[in-house]
């Protein structure tokens, strides 16, 4: 049975302006290929109502698992909790639970628990919330639709809680062999050894070092140890290089 699929949506003008390096979809990567969860699209999209809806309504209906990262915090341009709802036409307002565990919070902070901070407790009907055990401030599932902060830190740790309570499938491995050999000679065996082998993924990643050298890491992906070692063991031969 093949993995559950999965995509990454990440929110923010912040990200397409540069100002801040989106580290969250790495994470996210790293942590479905362990839970054995294929992640097969990552999209960014601006602080846009329309934008958000049509990327999540196009995302969920496509793959098992949707990810969000940004646009749950307290400020006006965070408007991710609205646009889910509108995806999925679910109202949104403050939750009495979600409130609770705010107000809780800043009370035992000192801080006022303002109209700003209540925002945080908007959550649309029939989400279920992701627990936030570094801020408080809680995430939400809906549908399919796992929202997150996007504060690296916070976001690790939804990751962690929402992949608890997910069935993944077999994790994916992988194996590398460097060689210093152009792509233009490579193409030939690689193309072949991919087409014999469907269950493996086989790319080729070129590099130059700082003496001028080039080369390629050629990587194979897939579940099956035994079947990657045989595949790599195969490129080796034809490539005339050892592998170990």
């Amino acid at each position: 049975m093949p993995n559950p699929t999965a995509a990454m949506l990440v929110i923010g003008d912040e990200i397409l302006s540069g100002r801040t390096k989106d580290t969250n979809t790495n994470h996210l990567a790293c942590a479905l290929t362990q839970a054995g969860i294929d992640l097969k699209e990552a999209r960014v999209v601006s602080d846009e109502h329309d934008h958000i809806v049509e990327a999540v309504r196009a995302l969920s209906a496509q793959y098992a698992h949707v990810f969000t990262s940004g646009g749950i915090g307290p400020t006006h341009d965070d408007i991710t909790a609205d646009a889910i709802g509108a995806a999925f036409g679910a109202h949104v307002d403050i939750r009495e639970d979600a409130h609770d565990l705010l107000a809780a919070h800043y009370a035992r902070d000192g801080k006022e628990f303002n109209d700003a901070r209540k925002r945080m407790a908007r959550i649309p009907d029939g989400a279920t919330l992701i627990d936030n055990p570094v801020s408080v401030a809680p995430g939400f599932i809906l549908g399919n639709v796992h929202v997150m902060a996007g504060v690296p830190k916070v976001f690790h740790a939804m990751v962690e809680t929402v992949l608890a309570t997910m069935t993944g499938g077999q994790p994916l491995l992988s194996a590398t062999l460097r060689v210093h050999i152009g792509e233009g000679d490579i193409a030939g065996p690689l193309g072949a050894l991919a087409e014999a082998n469907p269950d493996v993924s086989l790319g080729s990643y070129p590099f130059q070092g700082e003496d001028g050298s080039f080369g390629s890491n050629l990587v194979a992906r897939g579940t099956d140890v035994t079947e990657l070692k045989l595949v790599m063991d195969q490129l080796a031969k034809a490539l005339g290089v050892e592998h170990g």
